[in-house]
């Protein structure tokens, strides 16, 4: 499930520079791809922890398949027709349930074993995330060619990749997975552990200040990776790089190594708190190394960036759900709509790109990683209590 979710957001880092020639548009609407996928996990994400709550994580799964089936299935017409906007339409589409599974996999594998190595647990299947990430662009580019842009060429892979979403989505649902839930969490909300008396004395999930902090917190760290991600084909492209389409493989390469790494030391060596805030200091300076070397290195560099930012989902999302209890599903859900920010950064980065440079506009990552070290020192542990 992280692998499809991966594939379906590599998708969209092909894209930027292909339907900036198939639709003869700018730069920075290009990055409206990243917008329409993105803002799909604000308005579906709300919905999707009632979701959970009815059809439980297994059946939340197989429901999001069934939604990204149908959105990338609508890619045909929108390629036929050759509209832009019947294309953002279908990714958003893909997005509704891209946000429902996101909010199931991720608190499923959370809360699946011990609290203190979840990170490790999601850093194991970033590892799968990331790689088909760069494996959606490897496959689009056997069908679909940045050099000899035809919008036709759309139209047979998202027929296959439909039909490998609902023959994944049939899999699921005869699959044995155990329906699980984290220390407190009950349904009706009766027979709460004594063990989970932080959650039991809360009547609403907007009583968890490091919930409310995370979500600002993923809003940061997917629009830092989506940046890093989203961006390096067309740098490549703009570039003139020979084989644009295959610099994904770089952030992608960064980023398993970093996956790698906290499989490797957490919680062994370092904590999950530890490995943000050296993940986030290590962003600050490559983004400040990017902006200072000549263009044809800067692009290699992307790569690191891709390693820096690699623990920082696995760290921040067991930090943000913590202690939750009864609202564990509601607040997964609530995470979900922080992940709006891989719309609006990449968005603003395309903007910076036109007015300034591509290099400089890498800039739009600092301020992200500033507050994310204020999480990983404080937010992270605000804890209140109800008298």
């Amino acid at each position: 499930m992280y692998a499809v979710l991966g594939f379906a957001l590599g998708i969209n880092a092909f894209f930027i520079p292909f339907v900036k020639e198939a639709f003869n548009i700018s730069t920075a609407e290009s990055y409206l791809i990243m917008t329409a996928t993105f803002s799909a996990f604000v308005v579906f994400g709300a919905f999707s922890g009632g979701i959970l709550k009815k059809a439980g994580y297994k059946g939340g799964m197989v429901i999001a398949f069934v939604l990204m089936a149908i959105g990338f299935f609508l890619i045909t017409p929108a390629a036929r027709s050759i509209s832009f906007p019947m294309l953002l339409l279908a990714l958003f589409i893909s997005g509704l349930g891209q946000a429902l599974l996101t909010g199931a996999v991720n608190t499923y594998v959370s809360i699946i074993g011990p609290e203190e190595s979840a990170a490790k647990r999601i850093a194991l299947m970033g590892i799968c995330n990331k790689t088909f990430y760069a494996v959606a662009s490897l496959m689009l580019a056997v069908f679909m060619d940045l050099a000899n842009v035809r919008i036709e060429d759309t139209i047979l892979p998202f027929y296959i990749i439909t039909g490998v979403l609902l023959v994944m989505g049939l899999f699921y649902y005869f699959s044995p997975l155990p329906e699980i839930k984290a220390v407190g969490e009950d349904d009706d909300g009766e027979d709460i552990p004594e063990n989970s008396t932080y959650s039991r004395s809360k009547t609403s999930i907007f009583q968890f200040p490091h919930l409310l902090l995370g979500v600002v917190a993923i809003f940061f760290v997917i629009g830092l990776e989506t940046v890093a991600l989203g961006t390096i084909n067309d740098y490549a492209t703009i570039l003139h790089l020979a084989s644009p389409e295959n610099y994904i493989w770089l952030v992608s390469a960064g980023m398993v190594i970093g996956y790698s790494l906290g499989v490797l030391l957490i919680p062994k060596y370092v904590s999950q708190g530890q490995a943000l805030l050296f993940s986030t200091v290590s962003g600050i300076l490559v983004t400040l190394a990017i902006i200072m070397v000549p263009e044809s290195v800067s692009i290699y560099l992307v790569a690191f960036l891709g390693l820096a930012n690699a623990m920082m989902w696995p760290a921040v999302w067991p930090l943000a759900i913590a202690d939750l209890g009864k609202f564990t599903k509601m607040g997964s859900s609530l995470l979900v709509t922080g992940i709006i920010g891989g719309a609006f950064l990449p968005l603003l980065f395309g903007y910076v790109a036109e007015q300034a440079s591509y290099q400089n506009a890498y800039l739009v990552c600092l301020p992200a990683y500033l507050y994310i070290i204020y999480y990983a020192l404080s937010g992270c542990k605000i804890r209140t209590n109800i008298n």
